[in-house]
């Protein structure tokens, strides 16, 4: 993409680590600062919906979500206004935080932008055996982890075909975790809506509220948090669905696609020209073959957030 419409660099565009799946770049000139994010548009996992995707953002962004301003969108790269603001840590929010995200969602979810694609979820992987199997004859360093949860993670991917989904279906940033946020003087910033598109609400809001309810494991669950983002919901306008498993059935679907494209990535063993860094990819790993059997085994705990 040609970035000359962003005006004179005062500095070499610097390269901003951490990403999970793209590559993000910092770009200071003389009409101010930039993200520029470089797109993993070969190595995915589902197909990218750039155009409709921008066109979303520029109508939460007009419609007041607080979110850096998009720019332009162009083969394989995104461009966003540079925001300041802190990292969000991975642990329980404040109450304020919390019941403003809960009305962010609402606002999102009334947009009333059109969509133009058929929602869709990729199946769950069942190639568990054969991916312990290939981690075991490559010595990746967590193959025995994995080669002992094979009969936990087919279980788990089970679950995630069967589970019924009650809807509705709706069009939302389906990625708003702590990774994903800002927070300036204690208010949020939405960031990273690559991953737009249509899902049923409950899982949205399921994965909102414990994410934002919890520290790194699972050990410090605030429910007072979690029901505060529901909280906000409502306050904003938002219909809550019936409650259940669906809840968090998105969560445990999408951590287990994701743990499994990590996996591929090092079972390549070679540092790929996009996406994260391949020492990210094995932290990636080591954090879902740990992380999902024990977001697994409390489902019957998390269904109690409600109250």
């Amino acid at each position: 993409m040609d970035l000359s419409q962003l005006g004179t660099p005062i500095a070499p565009m610097v390269r901003v680590h951490g990403g999970f799946a793209n590559r993000m770049y910092r770009l200071d000139t003389d009409r101010g600062s930039f993200a520029v994010k470089e797109l993993n548009v070969l190595d995915r996992r589902s197909a990218y919906h750039a155009a409709d995707v921008f066109r979303f953002e520029r109508a939460a962004f007009a419609a007041g979500v607080p979110m850096p301003e998009p720019i332009s969108a162009g083969p394989g790269m995104l461009v966003h206004r540079w925001v300041e603001g802190e990292k969000v840590p991975e642990e329980p929010v404040s109450p304020a935080y919390a019941f403003e995200i809960g009305e962010i969602l609402a606002r999102i979810h009334a947009l009333g932008v059109a969509w133009p694609h058929v929602p869709a979820e990729e199946p769950a992987p069942r190639d568990w055996p054969e991916l312990a199997g290939r981690a075991t004859a490559t010595g990746q360093p967590w193959a025995g982890e994995l080669a002992s949860r094979v009969a936990t993670f087919l279980a788990i991917a089970r679950f995630v075909e069967t589970c019924e989904r009650p809807g509705p279906v709706v069009l939302t940033h389906r990625d708003i975790q702590p990774w994903n946020l800002l927070s300036r003087e204690g208010r949020p910033v939405v960031l990273d809506w690559e991953l737009s598109g249509m899902l049923d609400l409950s899982g949205e809001l399921g994965s909102t509220a414990l994410s934002l309810a919890k520290g790194p494991g699972f050990d410090d669950i605030r429910p007072a948090i979690f029901r505060t983002v529901l909280d906000g919901y409502a306050a904003g306008g938002g219909t809550l669905p019936p409650w259940g498993p669906s809840w968090f059935v998105f969560l445990i679907g999408g951590w287990l696609g994701h743990t499994r494209w990590n996996i591929l990535r090092c079972l390549a063993g070679v540092e790929a020209g996009a996406g994260p860094e391949l020492a990210l990819s094995h932290e990636s790993v080591r954090n879902g073959l740990r992380g999902l059997p024990e977001l697994f085994s409390r489902l019957p705990e998390l269904q109690d957030l409600r109250g």
